[in-house]
């Protein structure tokens, strides 16, 4: 990893409600980097998921079955979507809007649920009548008091208004094992007295509201934007501070153009170009995802709420089976870590069959003042000149089936301007049972993060950028996380999925971490010089439930063992950690 000032030495070596009330109403949400601060992404599973299904669905087909399919073609075609691609609430809905020009299509609807494989499914309802290119405009603004969150729908023209609202409660016993003051030794995120040995508990709430539209400029080409902003609030002994905070900022503020067609062989061909302040994740989130920093003043440590990089240049080219896309990320991180990274890249996807998918990403720093330490504390070069080379295969059954799914990934890192090498990866296995009762799956994954050795002169403890997500991608354990972050960690995970219920996810995980090596530099200061490389074990358990399209309720409960690395560095025996969390989020 990197550190934004040389490390400090110091004295230590180195049915849907039964279901979720049987659980008590409290199970998991993943955890929040030391020292970025960054929670598990949680606040909203469904935005940003992978699309693992998607249906268009004719409610009243009429005598001519002809028709209807012809109209249900129409609409896939003007959504340009594919399984894989990540749903974006706000996105589908400016889809839809393109999709309700289609001759015939008198009304659209959807609704998303969980897929079996942790993605989401998602099925457009069309109503055949009269298009919405001939229909009066509907909305607010044209007189509708009764619209929602609908503004405007009118010749092809649609705004939407956002609110969403989320009251979250979060607790710990003996959170940093009992002993915050060895392990945030130093951590400029510490504000009063941080949550430590005992139990202690805070709460946070925002509220994110906004506005989204799209226009045609064209047949095939439209123009869309989003304007947002977050006010966020925490109360309470959180991880890092007791002090009570509110903060109001920008969120979203981008324009884009999305066009494409399809030729008369039925390929299509679909681009997508934005800028400004929104959201990115790169592939499965391994190297990028977590594109805002939250807690310190902005609050909302755990809510997590804020993810809009203050500016993201996107270029998107989609033909058939082939996703292309090249960026430049300049992440919202927080001013008192601020450490000027920018990155610019290249991504490619391809999918030979639906069960299949192939890919391979290019990442470069073009400017950073992060700087990397070795292993007497002495820097050795900067983050600026960062190279990262990935590549990366999945297979899973495709329509949601039954059998075995898996994958890998491998990356590399280097650096123009010093001899670096530090080397990440993850295999994974699995088998699913769709049509069982409570639709389980189970899959072991075994990820790697190089750690620095020493004994050589290259540097080969992995960057990990921004890499998260959420603890069922790259948050490696609820409470282990805020210690030990992606990299000179080997992590061990067991994970199931259970559905017992359409609205209803139970997703337990038992984890067993160990260092890469006992040069520990530039991670936790406690950590700094291991005389094991047991970290510990975890095991936790996460329940989603969808109650309404307006209402999501999210719970977690996490165990984490400290292990003889942690034992033998902090001055007195650590305590097991314990942490629960559950919160409540609305959109209207």
């Amino acid at each position: 990893m990197i550190s934004h000032r040389k490390p400090r030495k110091t004295g230590y070596a180195g049915s849907a409600a039964g279901v979720f009330l049987v659980l008590g109403g409290l199970v998991f949400a993943a955890a929040p980097q030391a020292a970025h601060a960054q929670s598990a992404g949680v606040s909203d599973p469904l935005n940003g998921a992978a699309i693992e299904a998607l249906r268009v669905v004719v409610v009243n087909p009429g005598p001519d079955a002809a028709v209807a399919e012809r109209v249900a073609d129409s609409v896939r075609r003007s959504l340009a979507l594919f399984p894989g691609a990540r749903f974006s609430k706000e996105a589908f809905d400016l889809q839809l809007a393109r999709a309700r020009r289609t001759a015939e299509v008198g009304g659209l609807d959807y609704s998303v649920s969980l897929g079996s494989a942790g993605g989401v499914d998602v099925e457009v309802r069309v109503t055949l009548g009269d298009s919405a290119a001939t229909r009066e405009a509907r909305g607010r603004l044209a007189g509708d008091p009764n619209a929602g969150s609908l503004l405007l729908d009118r010749n092809g023209t649609y705004i939407v208004g956002k609110f969403d609202a989320l009251g979250l409660y979060y607790a710990n016993n003996n959170s940093w094992y009992g002993q915050p003051g060895p392990l945030l030794a130093g951590n400029p995120l510490v504000q009063g007295q941080p949550s430590g040995a005992g139990y202690r508990d805070w709460a946070e709430a925002y509220v994110h509201y906004g506005v989204y539209g799209i226009t045609p400029l064209s047949k095939q080409v439209y123009l869309y934007g989003g304007l947002s902003g977050i006010t966020a609030a925490s109360s309470g002994d959180e991880l890092f501070s007791s002090k009570t905070r509110t903060h109001t900022g920008l969120e979203d503020a981008y324009v884009g153009l999305v066009g494409g067609s399809t030729d008369a062989s039925g390929n299509r061909l679909v681009y997508n170009l934005s800028a400004g302040r929104q959201k990115f994740t790169l592939a499965n989130a391994f190297l990028i995802a977590n594109t805002a920093a939250n807690g310190h003043d902005r609050a909302a440590l755990q809510a997590n709420a804020r993810w809009a990089a203050d500016n993201l240049v996107l270029a998107q080219v989609s033909y058939n089976r082939l996703r292309l896309e090249a960026f430049y990320l300049d992440p919202d991180e927080l001013p008192i870590l601020d450490s000027g990274t920018r990155l610019a890249g290249v991504n490619a996807e391809f999918r030979p069959s639906p069960d299949w998918m192939v890919g391979a990403s290019y990442v470069q720093a073009t400017e950073s003042q992060a700087t990397y330490y070795g292993s007497t504390g002495t820097p050795l070069g900067g983050r600026k000149g960062l190279r990262v080379y990935d590549a990366r295969f999945t297979y899973a059954p495709a329509g949601a089936g039954a059998g075995p799914f898996g994958g890998a990934e491998f990356a590399l890192q280097e650096n123009a301007d010093f001899p670096m090498k530090a080397k990440a990866g993850w295999a994974e296995i699995g088998y699913r049972w769709p049509a069982a009762p409570w639709s389980p799956s189970v899959s072991y994954r075994y990820s790697y993060f190089s750690g620095d050795d020493p004994a050589t002169s290259t540097y080969e403890r992995w960057d990990p950028l921004f890499a998260g997500g959420n603890g069922e991608q790259w948050v490696q354990g609820a409470n282990h996380f805020k210690v030990v972050q992606d990299n000179n960690v080997i992590a061990h995970r067991i994970q199931v999925r259970l559905k017992p219920d359409p609205r209803v996810e139970i997703v337990p995980q038992f984890w067993s971490f160990r260092a890469a090596e006992a040069n520990n530099i530039s991670g936790n200061p406690a950590l700094s010089f291991l005389n094991s490389r047991d970290y510990g074990r975890e095991a936790n358990v996460t329940a989603k439930w969808f109650v309404s399209r307006k209402i999501y309720v999210h719970g977690h409960l996490a165990y984490t063992q400290p292990g003889d690395a942690v034992k033998r560095a902090l001055p007195d025996k650590p305590d097991g950690w314990f942490s629960v969390l559950m919160f409540v989020r609305y959109a209207y």
